[in-house]
């Protein structure tokens, strides 16, 4: 018997929707703003995983220009039949004040590889779209409907149902509202399973914060009416202080041989920040638990008897930190720490930020053997920003990389940075100085809002010509930034909070969604795009967390 290790995608992965194909497993989870679109996971034995795709690759799938933080691909759904995997998205427009504009969309692909077809455009109603393959052969599309006219907070509207028409790739007929959930509210991420004459609704309630649990309803009627289960919620970290906080947003899988497993977000609050309270409702810098690798994705053994609802096969409601498993171990060989740049595709590891028009940011064959990065637009920018990065997955790491470049001013900057969003950044860069000379300085955003202010915490340090080493040591709430030119590593004696680069931190948009990422940049806000080369890159976790290869 294996044991699986929470959680089984540690990092930002969130909204997990798995599927199995034969003795494969596939986890597809959201990327919001990242680029290229959702990720898709591969396993056989439930607790090791690689990163297979990101399906969502060009532009006539999908163009996240001008959306906010924390916009874009929400909650995917992952299924198959038919002989074709479906993938059902969200690319959200706008996500703050009463409206939503969230517009879903499916693409098939005859493999977990493709070619995956051009998006369908299906709704606008709401998100968290999912598709139900019933034994019939008829599809159903549900997604929680958005109520703008609600007042209070809770403006989802239910769950609605929709048939999708495969012959003539469209919804049709009428739209039923089948569940209103409970009152812990703000239901939203529907799937729906088939089993023992019943139909079986999982929903997440309650926002995806401290309060996040997954809800399960049933009817014998398609269409309802669902029957709350009477333990109401089969999963929840509410009133715990356990490893998993903020569970919730779920999907079920069963076995070959028979078992049923529940994957679902979670998110592992900085024990230095564990004992604090959650606050009232609203964002609070100074008194709120923070999880700088966001919204990861874990996994519960499930006891499902005919005609039961599910349960946690441990007991209660309450995730645990690790699940049985019988599969045999199928184990895939680990990352290499260090990357080098090479002329062919980017590293499987890293993603950028909203554009398709990923030529317009990077280069592997201007410079051989370097990643030339064309500076874009500000840290600031929705639109085009030249950032590659990957995942933090472990609270301790250390990140380093080599840079060469001759910056023409203060407005042509580039380096290594610690990232969550547009407000919430550490950033150690090499620029110029008034003078025209070549400076090392750092630029620190720890998630003011509305003010969004860019902090100096150093004087400019003078450099040297020739190639600079960039570091970064992080260690739970603290990151620590480095150089060397040449000799030994020089500290710069500051330390920076890294619990601001988290989900929690912050009272302005973009909060509560993503997680921390660590990468390079270049930015020139002269509009002249000139460049920076940068000759490695390497992630090195230090606290054991499982980690997740790449193809």
């Amino acid at each position: 018997m294996t044991t699986i290790q929470n959680p089984i995608l540690p990092g930002f992965n969130p909204d997990p929707s798995i599927v199995r194909v034969g003795e494969d497993y596939y986890i597809a989870t959201s990327t919001f703003e990242w680029y290229p679109g959702v990720q898709i996971h591969h396993s056989r034995d439930l607790a090791n995983w690689r990163l297979v795709t990101r399906p969502l690759a060009r532009a006539a799938q999908l163009d996240m220009r001008g959306n906010p933080d924390s916009g874009g691909i929400w909650a995917p759904c992952l299924t198959h039949a038919d002989g074709l995997f479906w993938l059902i998205y969200t690319d959200v427009k706008r996500r703050d004040g009463a409206w939503k504009d969230s517009h879903n969309y499916l693409v098939t692909a005859p493999s977990i590889d493709g070619p995956w077809s051009d998006p369908v455009y299906l709704n606008s109603s709401g998100f968290d779209p999912s598709l139900f393959h019933d034994v019939d052969g008829r599809k159903w599309l549900l997604n929680m409907i958005w109520d703008h006219n609600q007042t209070g907070g809770d403006r989802f509207g239910g769950i609605v149902m929709q048939e999708y028409s495969v012959e003539d790739r469209k919804l049709t007929g009428p739209v039923r509202n089948i569940y209103r959930g409970t009152d812990l509210k703000l239901t939203e991420g529907p799937h729906l399973y088939r089993r023992d004459g019943f139909y079986y609704l999982l929903t997440a309630e309650g926002g995806t914060g401290y309060d996040h649990a997954v809800t399960m309803a049933r009817s014998k009627d398609l269409f309802g009416p669902y029957e709350t289960d009477p333990a109401k919620h089969v999963l929840t970290a509410r009133g715990t202080d356990g490893l998993l906080q903020r569970c919730g947003h779920a999907d079920i899988v069963e076995t070959q041989d028979g078992q049923f497993y529940m994957v679902h977000l979670c998110s592992r609050p900085l024990d230095e920040t564990r004992a604090l309270p959650v606050g009232d409702g609203g964002i609070h810098a100074d008194d709120v638990r923070r999880s700088p690798l966001g919204r990861e994705t874990a996994i519960q053994k499930l006891v499902w008897e005919a005609g039961e609802f599910p349960r946690l096969a441990h007991g209660g409601n309450a995730p645990a930190d690790t699940a049985p498993c019988d599969l045999p171990a199928h184990p895939f060989p680990e990352d290499a720490p260090r990357t080098t740049f090479a002329p062919g595709a980017l590293p499987p590891a890293f993603q950028w930020l909203r554009t398709p028009d990923v030529d317009r940011l990077f280069s592997l064959t201007e410079r051989p053997g370097a990643l030339r990065i064309h500076g874009r637009e500000s840290p600031g920018s929705a639109f085009e920003h030249a950032l590659l990065a990957r995942r933090q997955t472990a609270l301790t790491f250390r990140a380093e990389t080599t840079l060469e470049m001759e910056p023409g001013d203060y407005q042509h900057f580039a380096g290594l940075i610690a990232w969550y969003g547009r407000f919430k950044f550490h950033y150690l860069a090499v620029t110029a100085n008034e003078d025209g000379q070549r400076v090392l300085t750092v630029y620190s955003c720890a998630a003011d809002w509305p003010d969004a202010r860019v902090t100096y915490p150093i004087t400019p340090i003078p450099l040297p010509d020739g190639p600079v080493q960039l570091g970064c040591d992080v260690e739970g709430a603290i990151l620590r930034f480095r150089y060397k030119t040449n000799g030994d590593w020089t500290d710069l004696g500051i330390t920076l909070d890294q619990s601001a680069i988290s989900d929690e931190a912050g009272n302005g948009p973009g909060n509560n969604f993503t997680g921390a990422f660590i990468g390079i940049c270049a930015h020139d806000t002269s509009g002249r795009g000139r460049h920076a080369d940068f000759l490695d890159f390497t992630y090195q976790p230090l606290n054991g967390s499982p980690q997740v290869s790449h193809v």
